[in-house]
């Protein structure tokens, strides 16, 4: 069986899976409500985490902070007893479940968020951070573990006071959790069964943790 795989967000994801163009979605949340006509299988746990560049001498950051940031109230690295400078904010693009939790979590309306540079995927959001020692991002926290540990200049902050960490995920004290699900509709056949069982199988278990991603509970 050939397994071809394409990025492009959530919304694709489900989009693809309902037009008939993909037979499994990637979504990286829970669904939602009016998504009940597809179904969901559970393959890793995972968390968003605020990011900074590695030389940043902050270790953390307030959800009051963060808004202010992203609403433009706040503007300067040094209002939040940073090196003086002009705050970078990095943001997502629209069908990116990472977008999705960041406005829901801070209570935020996407159209009052004020970004200096809008990405794609959680590598492009990396690559920004790591490029400028001024910016701030959103990403996964599995990525931008896995990222730090290749030597990635960037650094995972504290979020009120809770580490930004597989650990911290694990343990249930982090705020900003999510799933991660592939997603199929309608009865899928012997192939797709056989691959969503694999996925949720032991045999994953080293892949997902090699990204830091926690791996979901196996069968």
């Amino acid at each position: 069986m050939r397994v071809d795989v394409q990025s492009g967000g959530t919304s694709r994801g489900i989009q693809d899976v309902r037009g008939g163009l993909a037979s499994i979605g990637m979504v990286s949340r829970a669904l939602n409500p009016d998504e009940r006509d597809l179904s969901p299988f559970l393959i890793a746990n995972d968390g968003i985490t605020m990011i900074v560049h590695a030389d940043n001498p902050l270790d953390g950051i307030s959800s009051a902070q963060v808004v202010g940031l992203y609403t433009g109230r706040l503007g300067d690295w040094g209002e939040l007893g940073g090196q003086p400078g002009r705050v970078v904010k990095v943001h997502k693009a629209e069908g990116r479940s990472t977008l999705e939790l960041f406005l829901k979590h801070f209570g935020l309306d996407n159209a009052a968020v004020q970004p200096d540079l809008v990405i794609g995927d959680n590598q492009q959001g990396i690559k920004s951070v790591a490029g400028n020692p001024l910016t701030i991002g959103y990403v996964s926290i599995g990525s931008a573990e896995y990222e730090a540990r290749q030597g990635v200049p960037i650094k995972l902050l504290a979020l009120d006071g809770q580490a930004a960490s597989t650990e911290a995920l694990l343990s249930g004290s982090y705020p900003l959790s999510r799933e991660l699900n592939l997603v199929v509709r309608g009865e899928p056949d012997a192939n797709i069964r056989a691959l969503l069982a694999f996925a949720q199988s032991s045999e994953v278990a080293d892949l997902v943790a090699q990204h830091a991603f926690i791996p979901a509970p196996r069968r």
